[in-house]
């Protein structure tokens, strides 16, 4: 068996950039679509108006019972019919993964605002603030507290979910190692390299929300 050869690596850096930007664009638009989605589909949920509250709830649990590669099928192909121009690959993913996490981010943002206590929102209701204004502008912010592990767990895992890129054609990170893999002909090396990577930024991510939720609890 011949020993590794790190220089495959070092040679290919500007490929695995280059994949590497692609992904941390998509993770950075997929996790502010997300959370964006998320606040209203919460906040419509927790509407005392049924049918738009019965309404989100069917959309919730739409997304969250299908596997994230079918909802990138799904705009992908759906996405140019609707609209009747082509969107391209970049941003059907970015439509899928953006109303596919607000699925789960739209959990995350009721559960925090359930938690506040109700007589925030009674209080803010009382200033004369529409029950939308009340839990965007009063209650949501005392939320974050509680919510912000939950989001930014949810985000690693957005992270590490950007290699389904490659599904529609899209060259990430890990789609960029696998071309260098096979060009290379070094997979060992290159595997090794990419999954030091994924930990490396993934367990940076966790440190930081450890020493940053200590200050946002407080």
């Amino acid at each position: 068996m011949s020993s590794f050869d790190w220089t495959v690596i070092t040679r290919n850096v500007p490929w695995l950039w280059a994949g590497m930007q692609l992904t941390l664009l998509l993770t950075a638009l997929a996790v502010v679509g997300g959370i964006t989605v998320g606040v209203l589909v919460a906040i419509c949920r927790l509407s005392s108006w049924k049918p738009l509250s019965l309404l989100a709830k069917i959309y919730v649990d739409l997304f969250r019972s299908i596997p994230l590669v079918l909802a990138v099928f799904w705009f992908y192909f759906m996405v140019p019919i609707i609209t009747g121009q082509p969107v391209g690959p970049f941003y059907s993913i970015v439509i899928a993964f953006t109303f596919f996490e607000g699925a789960y981010f739209s959990e995350i943002v009721r559960a925090g605002i359930q938690g506040v206590r109700r007589g925030q929102l009674s209080a803010a209701l009382a200033t004369g603030l529409t029950h939308f204004q009340a839990i965007l502008h009063v209650v949501l912010p005392q939320a974050v507290r509680s919510m912000y592990p939950l989001l930014v767990t949810r985000s690693i895992i957005i992270f590490q979910d950007t290699s389904l890129a490659f599904v529609v054609g899209l060259t990430d990170f890990l789609t960029s190692a696998n071309i260098i893999a096979n060009r290379e002909g070094r997979p060992i090396e290159i595997y090794c390299f990419v999954a030091l990577v994924y930990f490396v930024v993934c367990y940076a991510a966790e440190l930081g929300l450890d020493r940053t939720t200590k200050r946002v609890t407080r």
